[in-house]
């Protein structure tokens, strides 16, 4: 196969990967673009493999990071520049891999675990966005995310994309035999998920929390920095202020606590007093805890971003830090370069530093779990919330600068997983969108559409009991990678000896 078309097959094989994803979000895409992409690494030269796999993932990233173009066209170039370098490695180890025979497939599947979960440890704590599990989060396959984790669901829509080639290959060879064998390979791949139960209801004492989640909405003109912070909060103390109105009314029902987004108060609420008196206002008017999303210093140029159980009566009780801050976004690796080169990085004036514990929080009679905004892609940092006694998950999320674009959807689709994966429901609070209630089985209850003011009021399942995937943790992860190392090793050796034989 010349250069030319492998590099073709990549750049459309990325193409239609990227199509999985929110939005449009067509799911059967992901094992489609898999298959395209193993077609076009098939037993390639290693220069070839490097190119083709680096342009496949560049042209997927280009689409799924689209949303970062609203922080300029410069941020969104670099991250998909930058990102896809991982793609060689998947480009380089299906190109050994396919030399293999019979288990070529289960290889490749493994491959593509093993590098997302390279490229969501590191750098800087890595970028898991993109996984092919967070595009399968109302697929056949997603409830195997809680019998051995989302590193599961991507292997089995990798695994039927390579069996997807398989069909191909044997087809055109006229092998309908071993063309039907592997259609049966992927229908039972395809449907053994829906043999796997979900949770639907709650347990232990007590079985249901109602719990409110706000959406303030943020103003977006015409204010200066300070009075926008200002603005955003007195959105959230409105909105509030409205809901306790319409309990009062007997138009909800009362909450147990109420879930503020993050940032709601990017005004000090520790030590700003306008900013206490206002959320003290909310909290006793609504007479429960609040969650609140705030920005507070760490240190003399150092911030944490938190989450602050905040009582009608006695103020601020407990807090979560945020564990992993976001790079370039929240803190700057190389701070004193990059400012001397990229003037723009002037605008984080501070870095956040991470917290040491994971969320989880009383909030009134509801256990949660809180999550802040990115960190729900992480496993690890959801999985060690579930772990640590976390009855319900919280997702607080500033997604008002990607608003309209694809990136809130995104992150509901990744919550969705989660709440499969860990058996349990996740809310998200969004300061403009999308706000929502998800059940243990995945389902979106309800949700707010975005850049609108607005509360959701839901009774919430909570729940005790461990899924199958937080008992094993990342051993299902381990193992697949290591099988496609061994496919990338093995795959190799197998391809010297047949080249060598032919010399």
């Amino acid at each position: 196969m010349s250069l030319s078309l492998r590099v073709l097959l990549a750049v459309l094989g990325g193409l239609t990967c990227a199509l999985a994803f929110p939005e449009p979000g067509l799911p059967w895409a992901a094992p489609v673009g898999v298959a395209v992409m193993t077609a076009a690494w098939w037993r390639a030269p290693w220069r070839h493999a490097v190119l083709a796999g680096y342009l496949g993932g560049l042209a997927f990233n280009l689409v799924l990071l689209s949303w970062l173009r609203v922080l300029g066209v410069d941020a969104w170039l670099a991250l998909a520049v930058g990102w896809s370098v991982w793609w060689i490695l998947l480009g380089l180890g299906t190109a050994a891999a396919t030399w293999l025979r019979g288990w070529w497939p289960l290889a490749v599947a493994g491959l593509w675990v093993l590098v997302e979960a390279l490229r969501g440890r590191m750098p800087w704590g890595g970028f898991p966005w993109g996984r092919l599990a967070f595009a399968n989060s109302d697929t056949v396959l997603t409830p195997w995310s809680a019998v051995l984790g989302s590193a599961a669901v991507t292997a089995l829509v990798a695994g039927i994309g390579a069996m997807l080639l398989v069909i191909v290959r044997e087809a055109y060879s006229r092998r309908f035999d071993r063309a039907l064998g592997a259609i049966g390979i992927v229908a039972v791949l395809a449907l053994s998920g829906v043999l796997i139960p979900l949770p639907t209801v709650g347990q232990g004492s007590p079985a249901y929390v109602p719990l409110a989640v706000v959406q303030g909405s943020v103003p977006r003109i015409g204010l200066t920095e300070g009075a926008q912070r200002r603005a955003v909060l007195d959105n959230h103390v409105t909105a509030t202020l409205e809901l306790a109105e319409r309990v009062q009314r007997g138009e909800e029902p009362a909450p147990a606590a109420v879930i503020w987004p993050e940032n709601s108060s990017d005004v000090n609420p520790y030590t700003d007093s306008a900013a206490r008196a206002q959320i003290d206002i909310a909290a006793k008017a609504i007479g429960v805890p609040i969650l609140v999303g705030a920005v507070v210093e760490a240190g003399e140029d150092t911030l944490y971003n938190v989450g602050i159980v905040w009582d009608p009566q006695l103020g601020p009780t407990d807090e979560y830090i945020k564990q992993h801050p976001v790079p370039f976004g929240e803190y700057l690796p190389g701070r004193s370069l990059l400012t001397s080169v990229i003037t723009r990085f002037d605008r984080i004036p501070k870095d956040f530093v991470g917290g040491p514990d994971s969320g989880v929080l009383q909030l009134g009679p509801a256990r949660i779990g809180d999550i802040i905004c990115f960190e729900v892609a992480y496993d690890s940092l959801v999985s060690d919330t579930v772990l640590d006694g976390a009855r319900v998950l919280v997702v607080q999320t500033n997604n008002a600068t990607y608003a309209g674009t694809s990136q809130p959807a995104q992150q509901v689709a990744m919550s969705r997983l989660r709440a499969v994966e860990h058996g349990r429901s996740v809310l998200i609070a969004a300061t403009s969108g999308i706000t929502a209630v998800i059940t243990p089985s995945g389902d979106v209850v309800e949700q707010l559409p975005e850049q609108v003011s607005g509360s959701i009021v839901a009774d919430v399942p909570m729940r005790d009991s461990l899924t199958i995937a937080d008992t094993v943790k990342w051993g299902p992860e381990a193992l697949l990678a290591v099988i496609g190392l061994a496919g990338w090793v093995v795959g190799a050796m197998a391809r010297r000896r047949a080249l060598g034989s032919k010399s």
